[in-house]
């Protein structure tokens, strides 16, 4: 029976960030021994990369859950609701049941700490998905890295299949410099004789994973070269080529054309999981119905999400290079002669001129603003940054929400606002707009 308050709980899990970033296994894993090993008692796919492992993530899942297999999914950061990080047939872990996984993890990690370290933010939150998931009796579950892979905490798993999107530089400090050194980091999911599926097209970051699978015996399918998606002549629809099946008419389900990547990624992995299972019961059959329905079901919030039509309201996490490129390249192709209002806050450990620089050329104004978060570029140093190349209307709005309403009330019904630039920017504007949408829902969001 639970019984810390849920917004206590929460303010528990939030200070264990100061415990930093710690790149081992041992500690998770003698947290889940204690818990009786819930990670051993379903199947699993891991997904790794740099952009694109949330939505690739929740395709499969999608894909699992409509062929009526319960299935879960474990995502990071949440944009506005801790819950949303774990999730089950796509309902969010309910309140009570945060608490629960919470109060067994901590008290595993409690007994076992005894003067050495205590667990990590990341750890304590990943090992209660395992924990509700095994609680939960899901037969799938869908687990996303949170950064890099042969260290991350998840990767206490042996998933059916490995998946790694793509890789473009990021944390530095902790996964190297060079794509080789990333392709090492995100390759350490690969396992023994599980095959994987990757979309990373560089030669060094391509000839590093080959070489981590040939020395454990895993079989690399590629993106281009063993499967691949375009989109049908004259319609909306797209043409899969897979490992083993093709697929014509498939919907795209979430917008961008960076998208195809990670819906063809999701399908491979998902053929492959199918081919294994192959004459077992369950019966596990892929078809064209089966895909249609799952892909249809797709929700991933934040990531080019449509909130409002008049003005346009675009919102897009966009929180590193590879994804501001993307973003970059959508709203010129889709935008056409429409008055843009980039609102945009950017963390300190980003390259944030590269990345104005793929936004600021689209925009006719600017408003800087600064998620609650420490790691945030303070406005004034991402102002002057600004001014470097923008000659438009800047202004600075440091609150998230206030900055959003300005922008709303200064635009025309015909004009669009893009609010980008962090996960956690796009977080607090979600949250402005949920309120709005349910506001005697304040207390739902601590």
């Amino acid at each position: 029976m639970a019984t810390l308050p849920y917004k206590q709980c929460l303010e528990k899990i939030y200070k264990l960030g100061r415990f930093g970033i710690k790149l081992e296994l041992d500690t998770i894993s003698n947290i889940l021994s204690h818990l009786n090993t819930p990670q051993n008692k379903y199947n699993m796919v891991h997904v790794a990369g740099t952009n694109g492992k949330g939505s690739t993530a929740t395709c499969i899942a999608s894909i699992l859950s409509a062929a009526g297999f319960k299935t879960g999914i474990y995502t990071s950061p949440h944009l506005v609701r801790f819950n949303e990080r774990i999730c089950v047939n796509g309902q969010q872990i309910s309140d009570a049941d945060v608490v629960s996984a919470y109060e067994a993890v901590n008290a595993a990690d409690k007994r076992l700490c005894q003067g050495s370290r205590r667990a990590t933010f990341f750890e304590i939150v990943t090992a209660m998905a395992f924990y509700h998931f095994a609680k939960e009796k899901v037969a799938w579950a869908v687990i996303e890295t949170g950064m890099g892979g042969r260290f991350d905490a998840t990767n206490i798993i042996t998933p059916k299949v490995s998946v790694i999107t793509n890789l473009s530089i990021e944390h530095t400090n902790y996964l190297g410099h060079t794509i080789k050194d990333l392709a090492r980091e995100k390759g350490g999911i690969i396992k023994p004789g599980v095959a994987a599926v990757t979309a990373v097209s560089q030669p060094s970051g391509i000839d590093k994973l080959t070489q981590i699978a040939k020395d454990r015996e895993s079989v690399l399918y590629r993106f281009k070269r063993d499967f691949s998606i375009r989109k049908t002549p004259g319609r909306s629809t797209y043409k899969y080529k897979g490992i083993y099946q093709n697929f014509k008419d498939l919907i795209k389900p979430l917008p961008g054309e960076h998208q195809r990547e990670n819906l063809s990624l999701a399908l491979a992995a998902v053929e492959l999981l199918f081919e294994q299972y192959q004459g077992t019961e369950p019966r596990y059959e892929l078809s064209r119905e089966l895909l249609h329905r799952g892909l249809g079901q797709v929700k991933w919030p934040g990531r080019l999400e449509k909130i409002m039509d008049h003005p346009l309201v675009i919102l897009d996490g966009a929180h590193n290079l590879k994804a501001s490129v993307l973003l970059g390249k959508y709203l010129k192709q889709t935008l056409e002669d429409k008055k843009l209002t980039l609102v945009i806050g950017i963390l300190d450990d980003k390259p944030y001129e590269a990345m104005l620089a793929q936004l600021l050329p689209r925009a006719q104004r600017v408003i800087v603003t600064k998620a609650k978060i420490n790691r945030s570029i303070e406005p004034a140093v991402l102002t002057a940054a600004v001014k470097k190349t923008f000659n438009g209307e800047l202004q600075i709005i440091e609150d998230v929400k206030d900055a959003v309403s300005y922008a709303i009330s200064t635009s025309c019904n015909e004009d669009t606002i893009c609010i980008a630039g962090s996960l956690y920017v796009a977080g607090e504007a979600k949250e402005k707009f949920d309120m709005d949408l349910y506001p005697k829902n304040k207390e739902y969001y601590g």
